[in-house]
Formats: C-alpha cells, structure tokens, sequence
C-alpha cells in the first residue's frame, strides 16, 4: 500500500484561489488555482501547497522530488546533532566494603568522563533493608566522591528493593 504524500501538488490540490509565494515568481499574492497551475506549467515545476490551513492556502512553485530530498537531508541533519543520552549502572550491596567501593567508584568516574549518566543503586536482599541508612550513606559517599566530575540528578530515593541515586557528567 503507497502512502498518501504530506502534501499536495498539482491537481490534487482542491482550493479555488491560492496564494503563491517562492523565488522563482515574478509577484506573490492571491491567484486562482488555474492559474496557479498554468504558471507552474510554463516554468515546468510543480504547485506544492505548503501551508494548507492558511486562508487561502499557501502554495509554492517548486521542483518537488527536490524538495521532499532537501526535507529528508534536514531531517537526517537534526537527528545526527541530537545527543543519545547513555545510562551505566552501578550496582551495590549495603554492606560493601572500602575496597569494592573504589573499585566502583573508578568505574563510576570513567563512565562520567566518557559523558555517560551513572545510575548507582543499592540492592537490599531479604532483611538487608534494614539497612537502609547504610545504603543511603554509601550513595552519598559515592556523589561526594564525584562531585569534581558529577552532578546529582536525584538524591537517593528508595524504590521497591532498590535505593537508587543518578549522576550526570558536569558540563565543560
């Protein structure tokens, strides 16, 4: 099944008058469709309408295999200048020792170089809940430690087993 294009061209656009605007006409304004279409004939292109809302519609005299080109490029542009935002994960135990810790503390600072957001949580095994200040002490032992190269996105928030903090790179 073919897709109904975005726009209209040519003779499926329905409007009894429009209005021409482009830079390959001599005066914009409002002109009758035909005549619309005539004037796209004679310099063998197309009658694009851009705007169907506008009152009358707005349309442009344009190559449009060429436009709809331009319109992806563009797109294609936008979506490579938006930033893919990684999350890494940092998983503790509420009784972790100082030696774990560094260890997770040194993947914690490589993943913030490198531009990704740390996700550092504490995971409480049956009555280890109890726990819960210890967990939130280590989170926060860990933003402490990270401050230089990390700020907090969220303090420590307990969810369900899971005390977890997030920590995004500084910005230079």
């Amino acid at each position: 099944m073919e897709q109904e294009p975005e726009h209209k061209i040519n003779r499926k656009i329905r409007a009894p008058q429009v209005r021409l605007v482009g830079d390959n006409i001599e005066s914009t304004g409002v002109y009758s469709l035909s005549e619309a279409l005539r004037i796209a004939d004679e310099l063998e292109l197309d009658l694009v309408e851009i705007s169907p809302k506008a009152d009358p519609p707005v349309c442009k005299i344009i190559d449009y295999s060429k436009f709809l080109y331009q319109q992806k490029k563009k797109q294609k542009e936008m979506k490579a200048k938006s930033v893919k935002v990684v999350v890494k994960e940092i998983r503790f135990g509420p009784q972790t020792d100082e030696h774990d810790f560094n260890f997770k503390l040194k993947h914690a600072e490589k993943f913030l170089k490198e531009g990704a957001k740390v996700k550092a949580f504490v995971f409480f095994k049956g009555r280890s809940i109890l726990f819960k200040e210890q967990g939130e002490i280590l989170l926060l032992k860990l933003a402490t430690s990270l401050e230089d190269i990390g700020t907090v996105e969220q303090l420590p928030k307990l969810e369900g087993k899971r005390m977890i903090i997030y920590i995004s790179p500084k910005r230079k």
